[in-house]
């Protein structure tokens, strides 16, 4: 894999900050520079972090279609990674935009578009920076209703269904992986929710989408997380439910990896 990041890995023992074991506990999350945001759908910099460093070099060109508070762009400029991202919500974006900007960095690329990811026509990108492809994407998409991030139609949040739910989150898979690189890699930060006392499998809904949209699959991670905004000071609450309907409180999420052909 020498050829698609910037790892010697004829010193590989030498690499000991790159995790290579599929459970990764991260006890507190990046919030340093431009990472300081308060936003309810921002994830661990340290998940975008690891995963540039194995599947990306310098120089590269990185796509986030949930882009969100701008955690992969400000993570990618600092590794020298170009990035682009794409948010529905203008609001947030430009709030991002703001301090995505605030460590630019000289010839790095950190742009978002205010668009629907389903139908950004992704030709743009490779005609507006003189690219044939992207190589590397990162999908982080809401996981369902469990947050509302807006009153837009159209924001996979105010999805009706669990169908409809998947069906987006296959329109902004299908629309994006049109100019990700042939033999390159993407991932998907995904995690499940509760309904009727029942678990919702929303990764492995995600992942099947993936694979069905003929990616492979190449590895699941487990990752921890602690108290959520949505799960803030309800402690008590989550563990009398959890006693009283026979289930167990969430503290994981799933990060998969998939390549594009073979």
């Amino acid at each position: 894999m020498g050829n698609i990041n910037d790892l010697d890995l004829k010193n590989w023992k030498d690499l000991t900050n790159i995790w290579t074991d599929s459970l990764w506990i991260i006890e507190k999350r990046d919030n340093s520079g431009a990472h300081n945001a308060h936003y309810h759908g921002n994830f661990v910099p340290q998940i975008v972090h690891q995963l540039l460093s194995r599947y990306t070099k310098a120089g590269d060109f990185v796509l986030d279609p949930f882009a969100g508070s701008g955690t992969t762009l400000i993570e990618a400029q600092r590794m020298n990674r170009n990035s682009i991202g794409i948010e529905l919500q203008e609001n947030v974006a430009v709030e991002a935009i703001k301090r995505i900007h605030s460590e630019r960095k000289d010839g790095i690329i950190a742009d978002t578009f205010i668009d629907n990811s389903k139908f950004f026509d992704t030709a743009r990108i490779l005609e507006l920076y003189h690219i044939e492809n992207v190589q590397f994407i990162i999908f982080h998409p809401p996981y369902w209703d469990i947050v509302k991030f807006s009153e837009n139609e159209e924001d996979l949040s105010n999805s009706k269904t669990l169908e409809e739910f998947i069906e987006n989150f296959r329109q902004v898979v299908r629309n994006t992986l049109k100019i990700l690189e042939k033999k390159r890699y993407c991932a998907v930060v995904i995690g499940d929710k509760y309904a009727k006392s029942r678990i919702v499998p929303l990764s492995f809904y995600c992942m099947q989408v993936m694979q069905q949209e003929g990616l492979t699959l190449k590895a699941t991670i487990v990752k921890n997380f602690e108290e959520t905004k949505g799960k803030a000071n309800q402690q008590a609450l989550w563990r009398q439910r959890a006693l009283q309907n026979g289930l167990y409180i969430f503290k994981h999420e799933y990060i998969f990896v998939f390549k594009k052909g073979k």
